[in-house]
């Protein structure tokens, strides 16, 4: 039996991947708490881990912590400068307070590994402080610097010629030297605050455990790298459990019907009605289709329609489990754990986001051929109504869709990451690719 510590960005996208594998640490035996934000706590327990509450700093979970000055900062910037903004306010700065307390759970609860998602930096101070063997999970696209890619964050697809080769150093060494120094700074600075020595990292080599590295999608959705590090490990998909106590809503039944259906989810972060969810019911409300929306939690009623197109349903949640067997295309801002779901599920998808990372997730799902990637965040009804014809027309994005789904059916990712984080456990050692 091992003492797993796991910490996580208080978000259901941070949070959901690590369920199964969570779940399944615990079948085996082994013991984890786990820290994360306090609404997630009935999600957490559901695995039979202990939850432990973020005690310091924001929980975005509970409004009340996140400062109003903090999301008027956020909301003013856009595209790399509001992705800029996450690393240094949302993740360095939070490392900071997530140190403070895991040093104190560690007090109580002397775990032997350490387990995070790839955003959340606080645990690999916590390795720098105590040596406790630390590995982390990819809930994004690789985000590591390559000599095959262009910077992460651009939406840039891979281009192996010479000057496809040439266009990555040059863009990477930019992003270094300029167009990222502020975050590196900024990181130095936290780093200093914790009595840590500068090492003039990005953000993202720090946030690369030199243990293990689990990511959550299969080899074919990344870009080919030559210089991948050998901690990286491909697990498959992250699947999260379906819920047993989910009511389906009266209208279910018109998913058996001869239509075409088309799902619309913003995901549970970027949830702005008016950018995906209101466009693509405006853009399909005179076709022969039925459109079946989320809002992720937010109000139905505060959806800015005159009238509900009649071959519309919207509901504030419907377990992807459920929904996606029954759906043809989906239309989202590109959340990587949503499109690794309707990847599992073979489903083609109009992606439409620009904000976070998701440029890197939309360009992923063209590069694939998997969908079309509107290169907005705002798509007009017509980008967006001619991306699902397209797609409904076009076999060959089903065709590799349901390639995917072939691909991701033959990895057991609960398994495979609970077989490599009992061998850091063992070992604790760098656990490497054969």
């Amino acid at each position: 039996m091992t003492r797993f510590l796991i910490g996580t960005i208080a978000a259901a996208g941070h949070v959901n991947p690590a369920l199964p594998i969570v779940q399944r640490l615990i079948e085996q035996g082994h013991e984890v708490w786990w820290y994360t934000g306090r609404g997630l706590k009935d999600k957490v327990e559901a695995t039979g881990a202990r939850h432990v509450p973020i005690q310091r700093g924001i929980d975005l979970t509970i409004s009340e912590t996140i400062p109003k000055s903090w999301l008027e900062q956020r909301d003013a910037l856009k595209g790399v400068d509001q992705f800029k903004f996450y690393l240094k306010h949302g993740f360095i700065d939070a490392a900071v307070t997530q140190l403070q307390d895991l040093t104190e759970i560690l007090d109580e609860f002397p775990a032997e590994v350490l387990l995070c998602d790839v955003f959340f930096l606080g645990m690999s101070w916590l390795w720098e402080k105590t040596g406790l063997p630390w590995a982390a999970f990819g809930m994004s696209a690789l985000p590591f610097m390559s000599r095959d890619t262009a910077p992460f964050g651009l939406g840039m697809q891979p281009n192996h010629s010479v000057l496809g080769l040439l266009r990555n150093q040059l863009l990477n060494s930019f992003s270094n030297t300029i167009l990222m120094r502020d975050v590196r700074v900024h990181l130095d600075q936290a780093r200093a605050g914790v009595g840590l020595a500068p090492k003039g990292q990005d953000f993202f080599t720090a946030a690369l455990s030199p243990f293990l590295y689990l990511q959550g999608t299969t080899p074919s959705f990344e870009y080919p790298r030559r210089d991948l590090p050998p901690q990286v490990h491909f697990i498959g998909t992250f699947l999260p459990p379906a819920p047993t106590d989910f009511v389906l809503p009266d209208w279910w039944q018109d998913l058996q019907g001869e239509l075409p259906v088309v799902h619309v989810t913003q995901g549970t972060v970027a949830t702005e009605a008016s950018n995906l969810i209101e466009p693509t019911m405006q853009a399909l409300a005179t076709e022969d289709m039925l459109v079946v929306a989320t809002t992720g939690g937010q109000p139905i009623d505060d959806l800015k329609l005159k009238a509900m197109p009649a071959n519309v349903r919207v509901e504030p949640f419907i377990p992807h489990a459920h929904l996606l067997p029954h759906v043809d295309v989906m239309v989202t801002n590109g959340g990587f754990n949503g499109v690794q779901i309707a990847l599992a599920n073979g489903i083609p998808m109009a992606t439409a986001g620009q904000t976070e990372e998701k440029p890197e997730i939309c360009a992923r799902v063209q590069w694939t051929g998997t969908g079309i990637d509107l290169k907005t965040s705002t798509p007009t009804p017509a980008q967006i109504r001619n991306a699902v014809k397209a797609i409904l027309s076009t076999p060959t994005y089903k065709q590799n869709a349901q390639r995917f789904q072939q691909e991701i059916s033959s990895y057991d990712s609960p398994t495979i990451a609970t077989v490599l984080l009992e061998t850091l456990a063992t070992t604790k050692q760098p656990v490497l690719r054969k």
